[in-house]
């Protein structure tokens, strides 16, 4: 517990922890906003088919591909600022348990990511229904069919992408490297998923942006017919990563 508590302390005790979480509500409310302001007009636009899978909830939610970003640079910092400032050396010295250090980081990361993804997903829903009940669209309340679940279930998927955060900055030991890793796995290869071969798109029923996300809708998708399982699938792709980054920061030097 003092690992973890000293972990805290190091990280609410710095500027840009704040700033990313400040980024984050202000990004993700206004990707949610921009997202629902253009309900009105999407939502009679539509062809009747269309609209019997209007999903208020998943639209609201969206703001998730931007807060996955901002949420995964403050898992991979937790990390990379002791190394790129050299620091790393004198936290080792205090706590010459690598394995305890490195837990302690990760619970950290984990639960600032879990918290603010949480109020971040809460706030988005409420703010999103907002929109579309003044844009006079269909929107949903929080006791609706599997409303709660998809906020809940979202909240946990940024807790995942945080702790794959600090997996990737461990392994990497630098800021650069780990984002830009990031970005591809969260981006770069749920867009080339299509040219992959057919032996290999299983492991999209989890990957992020795809199989995982599937737990912000609603609405079930045909694709992805068993959102929890997929979200399940992500947690023990992330372990696996964060398994890894254990074994090589306790293997290799500063």
């Amino acid at each position: 517990m003092r690992s973890v508590h000293a972990e805290w302390i190091k990280l609410r005790s710095l500027r840009s922890t704040w700033y990313t979480v400040s980024c984050l509500f202000v990004l993700g409310l206004g990707i949610t906003t921009l997202s629902t302001l253009g309900a009105n007009k999407d939502y009679w636009g539509r062809t009747d088919a269309d609209r019997a899978v209007w999903d208020p909830t998943g639209r609201s939610l969206k703001t998730f591909i931007v807060a996955q970003l901002v949420i995964g640079v403050l898992g991979i910092l937790v990390v990379t600022s002791e190394f790129a400032s050299g620091l790393m050396q004198t936290t080792l010295a205090a706590t010459p348990r690598r394995n305890k250090l490195l837990a302690a980081k990760a619970i950290v990361a984990t639960a600032v990511a879990a918290v603010a993804g949480q109020v971040l997903m809460f706030a988005s829903f409420f703010l999103g229904q907002a929109v579309m009940s003044a844009g006079d669209v269909p929107y949903a309340h929080l006791g609706d069919h599997r409303v709660l679940a998809s906020i809940v279930g979202g909240g946990l998927y940024l807790s995942a992408i945080g702790l794959l955060a600090v997996g990737l900055g461990t392994i990497m030991r630098a800021t650069a490297g780990a984002l830009t890793t990031l970005v591809g796995v969260v981006f770069l290869v749920p867009a080339l998923s299509g040219l992959f071969p057919s032996w290999m798109q299983g492991i999209f029923d989890f990957w992020p942006t795809l199989g995982a996300a599937a737990i912000f809708g609603t609405v079930p998708d045909a694709n992805f017919p068993h959102p929890w399982v997929n979200l399940g699938g992500l947690w023990l792709g992330v372990l696996a990563i964060l398994t890894a980054a254990f074994v090589v920061f306790r293997r290799r030097d500063v």
